[in-house]
């Protein structure tokens, strides 16, 4: 395995990192510089951008809109914007609903929604989880009954439903057969969230940001021209999908600019000079390089054309601890300062702000995208070969 970059790939970093330099709107750079909190208007406003240099979707294919990059520069344009701190595109339309469309949707539905998705003209949501159904998802209730005149009908409730609020769209996994095995008679719909009956309720995080929604479905009447793949197939493009998404969660750049961070605010503080946090710090960097180069070794499988498989619950264990351990630090590294929520300009340095509200939102990281305890048994059962625990 070949963990060193090509000349050519490290021109490609230096030509991401001139186009982050230039083209990065001011009031965004500001906050990047920051690592703030960037509201859902300056997201859309880099997606723009991103698209508009032909950026935005890059592993998608190219004849629908695509870079046609293989996975080394892929890797290393996520990377470049993640140690930037660029806004996080949402992923729900780039990264799970339009690979999911591309691969199992009709022509017509390709030709109704890659082409908004890839604009940002249409926001999307992830309509999984339930308040009875998150780490055993196929324990799922949200029903679409077929009413006999070409639609379902959908009733129930999807819980954690990121950003809901801004979406057009969502993509809801639903019952429509109640026999058989739970993980069966499940389909992937897409809803209009403007369908009459469809309703999203924000709620605030700890963090202090509306990031997550309650979404209700009372009776809205959808399509079924809007199932993705077969009726009662759904089971097998969630899994897909969440194999995608635990890869996206090692964010290797994210953990890589808090730990600089961190130094930042050590170095602030003078604590530098004293062992101790300097083995801290350094301990937490070991287990990140380490993390690193597992990521380097799923590059390596995924330039052979080898898709995520069981070993994206490694990368999504560690890369969501180790991110959850970065934020501690800094917590710790700020000592009484990291009590001072939200307060006015001047009271904390640039490098302590949103630290109190990141480190509250990374609670979430070992949870979303399939808990952490979940993935265990993954590992246990796929990659260790030993019966999952219940």
């Amino acid at each position: 395995m070949d963990l060193s970059f090509t000349p050519d790939q490290e021109a490609f970093r230096e030509e991401v990192r001139e186009f982050i330099r230039t083209q990065m709107p001011p009031h965004l750079a500001a906050k990047a510089a920051v690592d703030g909190h960037f509201e859902h208007e300056e997201v859309m406003e880099w997606h723009k951008i991103l698209y508009r240099k032909g950026w935005v979707a890059p592993h998608w294919p190219k004849e629908v809109g695509g870079t046609g990059w293989d996975a080394a520069r892929r890797f290393i344009f996520s990377e470049e914007l993640e140690k930037a701190g660029a806004p996080t595109l949402s992923p729900f339309g780039l990264a799970m609903v339009g690979p999911l469309i591309i691969q199992f949707g009709s022509d017509a539905q390709k030709q109704r929604f890659l082409p908004k998705i890839l604009s940002g003209e249409e926001a999307w949501c992830q309509g999984y989880s339930e308040p009875e159904a998150g780490s055993d998802l196929a324990s799922l209730r949200t029903t679409a009954v077929d009413d006999g005149k070409g639609n379902f009908v959908v009733n129930g409730q999807k819980t954690w439903t990121t950003y809901g609020q801004y979406a057009d769209w969502i993509f809801c996994l639903v019952r429509t057969n109640q026999t058989g095995k739970k993980q069966t008679g499940i389909s992937f719909l897409l809803i209009d969230m403007k369908t009459p009956g469809v309703k999203a309720v924000p709620m605030l995080t700890t963090g202090h940001t509306p990031a997550f929604c309650d979404t209700y479905f009372d009776n809205a009447v959808v399509p079924k021209e809007n199932v993705v793949g077969p009726v009662d197939g759904g089971w097998t493009m969630a899994k897909a999908l969440l194999g995608h998404e635990r890869t996206l969660i090692a964010a290797v750049g994210t953990s890589t600019r808090a730990l600089i961070r961190v130094k930042r605010i050590a170095q602030e503080h003078g604590l530098l000079a004293d062992p101790a946090w300097r083995g801290r710090i350094a301990r937490l960097e070991v287990e990140l390089e380490a993390l690193r180069m597992q990521n380097y070794r799923a590059l390596a499988g995924a330039q052979l054309g080898h898709a995520p498989g069981p070993e994206s619950s490694v990368l999504k264990i560690r890369g969501s601890e180790i991110l959850q351990q970065a934020m501690e630090l800094a917590m710790d590294v700020m000592g009484p300062s990291c009590m001072a929520w939200f307060t006015p300009p001047g009271v904390l340095s640039p490098s302590e702000q949103w630290i109190p509200s990141a480190f509250n939102y990374t609670r979430a990281t070992t949870i979303y995208g399939g808990s952490n305890e979940i993935q265990r048994n993954v590992i246990a059962k796929w990659i260790l070969g030993l019966p999952a625990q219940a």
